[in-house]
């Protein structure tokens, strides 16, 4: 194989490949996206009363004298009547967002602890182009941290060496994962791509973009949202799911493409095949014999190129 076309070749992986199971986070790096412009509709200020102005050769006139007293409500007998302007009806607000209640602690359908390690593949040939490592721990009081490490491999981590981390943090309810904080880093430097939850006001507030948007009930954030499919009730029957990633918030249909026997390094799983379709394209199998872990997951580019995700271990 000529040298240069090998060089070519572990370029072209350190360059394009993408993310883990989120359209928006590229592992091995790429251009930034601007940060959006924020727009707010505001009701004018009303106009404060414009001052007559004085003729140039008007000659000033005599203060009036203010009487002793005045019963209270009274005018003065010198004051001229001024009609009376009506207050200005306050302009109508935006339905408010609908937050989520307070929910009490839920029991995790997970172990209590875990971990997964997946192999990347770039291309139809099968390249290896990094390595990956989810860890999930479920505390007593309700509580959930979870952890994904990236790492690039081989010709790609020569090319490009690079660490992805990312973390979520929150609580564990009936209706699944809230969380309430998302962190990433990449080469151990804070990646500015974190996300904070309020569920009491509804919104999510980005680092990255310094902006607060309002989310829906059960959003979940990039790294959560693999956790978030054992709860979901009828996952073959598809699913909408708000997903907040380090640059935006979005919502996103999955539709279910039947049931699928699935072998891994990890085993042999009866999985679920879910798709994402947008500019981009996500499929992930969940092994419904599993806890309804993901076991792969394939993410297609704008430009077409296909990066998958295998598991290879699974704690």
């Amino acid at each position: 194989m000529p040298i240069a076309f090998v060089i070519a070749l572990a370029a072209s992986l350190g360059i394009h490949a993408a993310a883990l199971f989120g359209t928006d986070v590229e592992v091995f790096g790429g251009a930034d996206e601007p940060a959006p412009l924020r727009a707010e509709l505001q009701p004018p200020p009303l106009a404060a009363p414009k001052a007559a102005e004085k003729p140039a050769d008007a000659k000033p006139r005599p203060k009036a004298v203010k009487p002793a007293l005045l019963t209270a409500g009274q005018p003065s007998p010198d004051a001229k009547a001024v009609p009376t302007v009506p207050e200005t009806a306050p302009p109508p607000t935006e339905a408010p967002v609908k937050v989520a209640p307070a929910q009490p602690p839920a029991k995790p359908l997970l172990p209590a602890k875990g971990s997964i390690r997946f192999a990347i593949f770039y291309g139809t040939q099968g390249f290896q182009v990094g390595r990956a490592e989810h860890t999930w721990e479920f505390t007593e009081d309700g509580r959930y941290h979870l952890s994904g490490m990236t790492r690039t491999s081989g010709l790609a981590a020569l090319i490009k060496p690079l660490v992805f981390e990312t973390e979520s943090h929150g609580r564990l309810v009936a209706g699944g994962l809230q969380p309430e904080q998302y962190r990433t880093r990449k080469n151990g430097k804070d990646a500015n791509e974190n996300a904070d939850f309020d569920w009491s006001s509804g919104e999510v507030r980005l680092s990255r973009s310094g902006t607060t948007q309002a989310i829906s009930i059960g959003a979940q954030d990039i790294l959560s949202l693999n956790y978030q499919l054992g709860y979901l009730r009828q996952p073959e029957a598809g699913a909408n799911v708000g997903v907040v990633t380090g640059k935006k918030y979005d919502r996103f249909a999955l539709d279910s493409l039947g049931e699928e026997e699935l072998d891994t390094p990890a085993g042999h799983f009866r999985t679920l095949h879910l798709r994402a379709m947008g500019d981009t394209v996500t499929e992930i199998w969940i092994a419904l014999d599993r806890h309804r872990l993901p076991v792969k997951i394939r993410y297609t580019d704008k430009k077409g190129d296909i990066f998958e995700q295998v598991a290879t271990e699974l704690e």
